[in-house]
């Protein structure tokens, strides 16, 4: 159990109980939930992953259906790009609120926080 900022007892992602005479009620000021950079667009990009989704149901059908090569190729050529357009916006939002808040705490973070954006573009670099 871990203690919100209003005091109340909820699960910890463990599962393990706090224990001792004071846990939970250490005075100090819970640290505020963690967000991510996208999570004011949440909506927007989930709505987007459904019509993606939709567009790859929609190659299944057209390989059930024996529909012509190329214009099943035309259509993952566009789920790839809508995937990829997808990503691009989501490491955006992770620059500039994941990497640019570590920048602002300085230290290791900022380095820690550098290479894992340069491998996630170095991921979709090779995609």
């Amino acid at each position: 159990m871990t203690t919100t900022e209003a005091g109340a007892a909820v699960p910890s992602e463990s599962g393990a109980q706090p224990s001792g005479p004071t846990a939970g009620t250490s005075g100090i000021a819970a640290e505020p939930p963690l967000t991510h950079g996208y999570h004011q667009q949440k909506d927007e990009h989930l709505k987007r992953l459904r019509r993606i989704e939709g567009q790859i149901r929609g190659l299944q059908r057209m390989v059930d259906e024996d529909v012509y090569c190329i214009d099943i190729l035309t259509q993952v050529s566009a789920s790839t790009k809508a995937l990829q357009s997808f990503a691009l916006q989501l490491l955006e939002e992770h620059l500039r609120h994941c990497v640019a808040d570590a920048a602002l705490k300085g230290g290791e973070e900022i380095d820690a926080k550098v290479e894992e954006a340069t491998k996630a573009i170095g991921r979709l670099l090779r995609t």
